[in-house]
């Protein structure tokens, strides 16, 4: 599993350090966690890492359904489920 490094900034250095902080995020890929009176409040990512977070996500919950499906036996044979494609692809053709 990839592991995104992180840090600890105040909410200050976000107003003060503004450009600091988007080169670290950006150049280091790590995520930059603002605090308010010392707790965490938001997390400040590159906008290509949160891309490939996002990316990850979606097919993370697709491999969850695609279990669920074999799990409860929603499944299909591969051969009918390519003949219902070609014949989809023949139908818009």
């Amino acid at each position: 599993m990839l592991a995104i490094q992180e840090s600890i900034r105040p909410s200050a250095d976000l107003r003060n350090h503004y450009n600091e902080i988007s080169k670290q995020c950006r150049e280091n890929n790590e995520a930059v966690i603002i605090t308010v009176n010392g707790r965490g409040d938001t997390v400040s990512l590159s906008y290509e890492e949160y891309k490939r977070m996002k990316s990850r996500i979606e097919l993370l919950e697709i491999l969850t359904e695609s279990d669920e499906d074999v799990k409860y036996g929603r499944t299909a044979p591969i051969k009918d489920t390519f003949d219902d494609l070609r014949k989809m692809l023949r139908e818009e053709a």
